[in-house]
């Protein structure tokens, strides 16, 4: 693990720290994010790869893309969202900068990611500052060649993304005692419909409705998008999902 997240993922949480490795070069068969982006035929053979792990038949790859997507954000927020949010510490994730390696059968799931340097402390910077890279040169030109390969909305992969956001900040503001700067974050990156001069892709107003839980009415948040896995083969609608038929017409709570 990166020594500079070793006091944030301890004990049960330091998988999560595992998912980003430092080295002065990338292992072997690790690929360059820039080239998974500029060459739309490597990213569409790692989705068909993953297609045929999930089951998928037939030509609507959004289902998969949207699945591959959740694996390779679960792989790359936890480590950076930590070190920008908890140590206002921003590693160098420009597409260009960062390399990933997959598992080794052949599903292509994303499994790690690969920097050579550790990048450069921000103190005092605000969240767009610190997530610029992440967000505008890393997901969002990587989500319009998933778009343009599979006709996914982007909405989606925005919303896959704002799914493992949240908890990793939340999770942060615990161990941070409630710092005010990690409360600023969370609440500039998923709860302000706008940055500036242009829309927040992660931003959706969550539903709440109510469920029968134990014979007792309960309140529980909806996902801000639905991920499709629905559609993969053998999968159905997750507990909090927005498109179940259980919730299309849910009641909210007073």
């Amino acid at each position: 693990m990166i020594p500079l997240l070793a006091p944030i993922f301890r004990g049960e949480w330091a998988a999560y720290g595992e998912t980003l490795a430092c080295a002065p070069q990338p292992p072997a068969g690790a690929v360059r994010v820039a080239e998974l982006i500029s060459r739309p035929e490597l990213l569409a053979s790692l989705l068909q790869r993953h297609a045929r792990h999930r089951r998928v038949r037939g030509s609507d790859l959004r289902p998969a893309a949207s699945a591959w997507s959740m694996h390779y954000l679960d792989a790359l927020l936890p480590p950076v969202a930590a070190a920008a949010s908890l140590l206002q510490h921003e590693f160098p994730v420009a597409p260009a900068q960062v390399w990933i390696s997959f598992d080794d059968d052949d599903s292509a799931v994303p499994r790690r990611f690969h920097i050579t340097h550790e990048g450069h402390a921000r103190p005092g910077t605000d969240a767009a500052v610190r997530y610029a890279a992440l967000l505008f040169e890393h997901l969002a030109p990587l989500f319009a060649q998933l778009a343009r390969l599979t006709r996914i909305a982007p909405k989606i992969l925005w919303g896959n993304t704002a799914r493992y956001l949240q908890p990793v900040l939340e999770q942060g503001l615990l161990l941070s005692g409630h710092a005010p700067s990690v409360a600023k974050d969370l609440d500039h990156l998923l709860h302000q419909p706008r940055w500036g001069c242009a829309d927040n892709p992660m931003f959706t107003m969550q539903r709440k409705v109510v469920r029968m839980q134990s014979g007792t009415p309960a309140s529980v948040t909806l996902h801000r998008q639905c991920c499709l896995y629905y559609l993969l083969p053998d999968e159905g609608y997750c507990g909090v999902c927005p498109l179940a038929p259980e919730f299309r017409k849910a009641r909210a709570p007073a």
